[in-house]
Order: C-alpha cells, then structure tokens, then sequence
C-alpha cells in the first residue's frame, strides 16, 4: 500500500472514488446529482490545498482518500459552495435536487421554532483544521485509514495547527470508533442534518475534535 498527495492527473480518478467510497452510506448521493456534490465536497479541496489532499493506493489503484484543510476560517464555507452550486448545475430545475433543498428548508424552519440547533461548521481556534476521509467498501479493515490519518497527522504538525475537527454522522458507528482510535473525542451535542433522510430516517452529525 502507498500513500501519496494528489496531483492535478489525480482528479478524474478521485472522482470516481469519491463515488465507490460512499456506495450503500447515508451520505452516498445528498441530492442525487453527483457532479454539483463534487463541486462542493471535493474539487475545492483539489483546487485550493491539494497538499492536504492523500490518496491510498494498493497494486497503483486508488482505494482511498483523505481531503483535509489546515485553516477552516480561510476556506469557502459550506453555505457558500452549496449556493454556488446551486447557480452552477441551475438545481432549482432539478426535481431530486428542490425536493432535498425543500425539505432541508423545512427541517431548518421547524428546528429554529423549537429552537433546536442543527448541523453546521464549526469554527475554534483550538481545532482550526478539517478533514474528510473515504475508503472504498473492500480496503476498510486493511490499514488504508490509519495511514491516512497519519499523513494527516504529519501534514498538521509541519504547519504548527493546534488540532482538527471532523463531522461524522452518529448512525455511523463503525466510523464513530474508527475516529475514536485515532485520538478524537466528540465536541457539543448531536444535531439532526436538515434534508438528510437514511432508510426513511433522519440522521445526526457528531462532530469530533483532536488537539495535536
């Protein structure tokens, strides 16, 4: 197994990892339109820190990546990218993309009257970096994670970041223990993700913080 950056020959491939990685997830296809979720959940990754940016390969084939950011504050939020791909891909004449964003608008509507919060960035200076890491459905178990994160982990270090956080559903529990053998502990409550259904079910963020 090799672990490496990404360069810019990378990016196809990615793209299509990005997909067999989150095949059977609740975060498979948000929206039903793959390249719109690109557009916010990966290419600014490749675009704007591709030197945070590992992939995992075994026998020279990608099995796996992690997309990270050493400063949050410096980065496009969510909010932005999600507008800007809303413009881009024109989803409001999408039926699978107005259905989710309908629906995400009404759980936001109906937790702010209960005064709930819901899912969001976070923004600490005791965790100012970010990551995001998928590993195709046949190399969890092989080391290919763990060695992700220690890349990570180097990257981290060499900039001087005081710590990460990263966002995982709470329904995902193998993921959940994964990050807890890594050296993160959860951080605030659970939050229901407005839009976000699984098997008919809502699902809730836990975010998870790491000092270096």
């Amino acid at each position: 197994m090799r672990i490496r950056t990404f360069e810019e020959r990378d990016r196809p491939a990615l793209r299509q990892l990005a997909l067999r990685a989150g095949q059977g997830s609740p975060t498979e296809s948000l929206w039903g339109h793959p390249e719109s979720e690109a557009q916010i959940y990966l290419d600014p990754y490749m675009d704007r820190e591709p030197e945070s940016l590992f992939l995992a390969e075994s026998d020279g084939e990608p099995i796996g990546y992690l997309t990270g950011c050493v400063n949050t504050d410096a980065f496009p939020g969510e909010d932005q990218r999600i507008a800007d791909a809303i413009r881009t891909h024109r989803l409001i004449l999408r039926r699978r993309p107005v259905l989710f964003f309908a629906r995400s608008a009404f759980d936001a509507a109906s937790a702010a009257l209960r005064r709930t919060p819901t899912a969001g960035e976070i923004h600490d200076p005791r965790w100012p970096s970010h990551l995001h890491i998928n590993v195709v459905p046949e190399a969890r178990g092989t080391g290919a994670a763990d060695r992700l994160m220690e890349h990570w982990f180097a990257r981290l270090r060499s900039v001087g970041s005081s710590g990460c956080y990263l966002q995982t559903l709470v329904e995902n529990t193998r993921a959940v223990r994964f990050f807890g053998r890594m050296g993160f502990v959860p951080h605030g409550p659970t939050q229901a993700v407005p839009g976000l259904r699984y098997q008919g079910k809502r699902v809730h963020q836990q975010t998870m913080v790491r000092s270096c």
